[in-house]
């Protein structure tokens, strides 16, 4: 009898420190967009990811996305992670600032002279890709996007 005490009084106890498989209530998960960056072809700089609800501004004017994260690099690959998103459709473009300016460092036409890359790995004629091209779904939860940067 006493074991049986000592038995249901350990269960209490973890059940209370939320451990042995038992049912709890558990906090909700903020809405994730995961975005992996690949390709980059070194690890100077950051990498500067925007995300866009609409294509006003897409992906040229940074002031006009919904979400900006830098982040480091670390064996040509980066990570950049945008949280407590609604559902909705999103697009997001990316670009390896290899001198930490801040900026996409362009020639005098306008071509960029770091990396480039969108969602959809969508790529522009001419120019940059459209927003349509890179839009996605976002359902909520969390969603992981890969995007392979581009040097032109």
């Amino acid at each position: 009898m006493r074991s049986v005490r000592r038995l249901f009084s350990l269960l209490a106890a973890l059940s209370a420190l939320g451990v042995a498989g038992l049912p709890q209530t558990l906090s909700p998960q903020p809405n994730v967009i995961h975005v992996e960056i690949e390709r980059l072809r070194n690890d100077k700089g950051q990498v500067v990811c925007a995300l866009y609800s609409s294509s006003d501004g897409f992906p040229k004017r940074n002031e006009k996305a919904l979400a900006h994260v830098n982040s480091a690099i670390l064996d040509t690959h980066a990570l950049c992670e945008f949280s407590g998103i609604a559902p909705g459709t999103y697009a997001v473009s990316v670009f390896h600032d290899e001198n930490s300016n801040g900026k996409l460092d362009t020639n005098l036409l306008g071509i960029p002279r770091e990396g480039v890359g969108a969602s959809n790995d969508a790529k522009g004629h001419l120019g940059p890709p459209k927003f349509d091209a890179a839009a996605f779904h976002f359902s909520g939860g969390r969603m992981i996007l890969k995007i392979q940067i581009n040097y032109l």
